[in-house]
């Protein structure tokens, strides 16, 4: 098997150093050339390079490759890019890294059909969600965007994207929409899931419950969900 795992940080290279062990062909790609030079003995081809760098990815074997694995950790943002690159290229199977549960919506939205959680939630996720009410989770591509989690305004219900024009009035992306639905357990029990509408159609009508994942810049966020941020 052929393998390209994107990140080595500790999850990666572990992964990266038991199927070269196993006799796959590994290629393991990091932007830091300190962990290149000291995996390079460990798995098949360790390279440097940026993975959210489309002409550069493209140069990888990538209709040879059986499987790629993005591992990227600490930065969401190139994970989510990453993803996205890759995803676009038709890989001939994807498995993608969730550091917590919205971004694992987030990959699923892009159409990500296995994700990992190597990791529990992190200390980010809760500053975000005391930061900003009405915010059920959240995290930071950078200091300045982020994607979050919300539920639809009262005002905004019945209405759809489109009539509300969120993306000329507000610069804000919309990737899905999280309906509430009410399945029955083994036992007979009532409960709501979540189910994920994948890319969010602009003509479908917001209703009562829904969740809107949203991209956009922090301030336009705080705008559209009409709170003020802690920093004002």
């Amino acid at each position: 098997m052929k393998y390209i795992i994107v990140g080595l940080g500790n999850f990666g290279a572990s992964i990266a150093q038991k199927l070269t062990a196993l006799g796959n062909e590994v290629i393991a790609i990091d932007d830091d050339m300190n962990k290149v030079d000291y995996f390079k003995e460990k798995i098949t081809h360790t390279i440097r390079m940026n993975a959210t760098d489309e002409i550069t990815v493209s140069g990888l074997p990538l209709k040879e490759t059986d499987i790629v694995i993005i591992a990227i950790g600490e930065d969401q943002g190139a994970n989510v890019m990453a993803t996205a690159l890759f995803k676009n290229f038709g890989v001939k199977q994807l498995i993608s890294r969730a550091i917590n549960p919205l971004h694992e919506k987030v990959l699923q939205a892009i159409g990500v059909e296995k994700i990992v959680h190597p990791e529990e939630e992190t200390a980010e996720r809760w500053s975000n969600k005391l930061h900003l009410k009405n915010v059920i989770d959240s995290f930071e591509l950078n200091e300045e965007f982020s994607i979050i989690e919300a539920e639809v305004p009262k005002k905004y219900i019945g209405r759809t994207i489109k009539e509300l024009n969120i993306r000329k009035k507000y610069n804000l992306l919309i990737l899905t929409i999280i309906h509430k639905e009410e399945k029955e357990t083994q036992i007979g029990k009532i409960e709501k899931i979540d189910k994920i509408t994948g890319i969010a159609n602009p003509n479908e009508n917001l209703e009562e419950g829904d969740v809107l994942v949203i991209f956009g810049k922090n301030s336009d966020i705080d705008d559209f969900i009409e709170i003020k941020s802690s920093k004002d």
